[in-house]
């Protein structure tokens, strides 16, 4: 039976994914896709290269992230994080987060691994999304 997660189940289940699904809006459209992120606090990191994506957010900040933890057809948890897209400037925070991640999901690509571990170029944008609230259903 399903059932309405509290704040503080939806966060769990944001915590302990790594992989979510960003939603956002592209000329008019939802665009949704994959994304490596961290939760810490009130804040979800992650880091990109320039596309899409980026413009997008640049365009329209508000944002969603959807984590899901799925045992089987009968038994999972999914959790939503609504909030504001914001790219991260200063130097020391931009690569402090590209560290945390790196250490978070250390098989990232060899060309992210190096982007990481070289001060965090420009052509990285690293971002965080403020969350405002959070939302999940369980099936259990």
């Amino acid at each position: 039976m399903s059932k309405i997660l509290s704040e503080a189940e939806a966060r769990t289940v944001i915590s302990a994914g790594k992989i979510g699904h960003l939603g956002c809006i592209v000329k008019g459209e939802p665009y949704v896709v994959p994304l490596n992120y961290l939760l810490d606090g009130d804040y979800i990191y992650s880091h990109s290269l320039p596309g899409r994506k980026i413009r997008a957010l640049r365009v329209n900040p508000r944002v969603c992230l959807q984590v899901e933890r799925i045992d089987d057809d009968f038994h999972w948890r999914s959790a939503i994080a609504f909030g504001h897209f914001g790219e991260m400037s200063d130097e020391l925070e931009r690569a402090q987060v590209l560290r945390k991640l790196l250490k978070r999901f250390p098989m990232l690509t060899p060309v992210e691994s190096r982007l990481a571990k070289d001060a965090a170029p420009r052509e990285v944008i690293v971002f965080r999304i403020r969350i405002e609230r959070v939302t999940g259903v369980a099936e259990d």
